[in-house]
């Protein structure tokens, strides 16, 4: 698996890995079953402690996006085919949603330019194509 992190970021790591391994489920990159490297194993191919790659698994374990296994390690637990959210999920994203507008409309980003560009990053996942 080919993450790019920025190592300069004021987003931390383990965080940058939250992140790209959530767009690769919703790019299509990572399917439902798909097994994940060890914490270990992607630890060394990125350079970083094994235990910041472990903060982040955690994080997609407790939002539901993979499994943890002793046996079969980190595995995708669901991707956008496999179904409606979790009840609750859709309020909860709404939360972070308001926190990241409010970011853009702080700044002077207007809502024609927050309308467009939400469009362009739907359209930029393949599974939201298919909707």
């Amino acid at each position: 698996m080919l993450l790019t992190l920025d190592l300069d970021s004021e987003v931390p790591i383990y965080q940058q890995i939250r992140d790209r391994i959530v767009e690769a489920i919703a790019d299509g990159g990572l399917a439902e079953g798909a097994a994940l490297p060890s914490t270990r194993q992607l630890g060394a191919d990125l350079g970083i402690n094994f235990h910041t790659v472990n903060k982040a698994y955690d994080l997609l374990r407790t939002q539901g996006l993979i499994r943890i296994n002793r046996k079969t390690g980190a595995v995708v637990r669901r991707d956008p085919v496999s179904g409606p959210a979790e009840d609750g999920y859709a309020d909860e994203w709404q939360e972070r949603l308001r926190t990241l507008l409010a970011e853009a409309v702080a700044l002077g980003v207007g809502r024609r330019e927050v309308t467009s560009r939400c469009e362009t990053v739907l359209d930029s996942f393949a599974v939201s194509a298919r909707r």
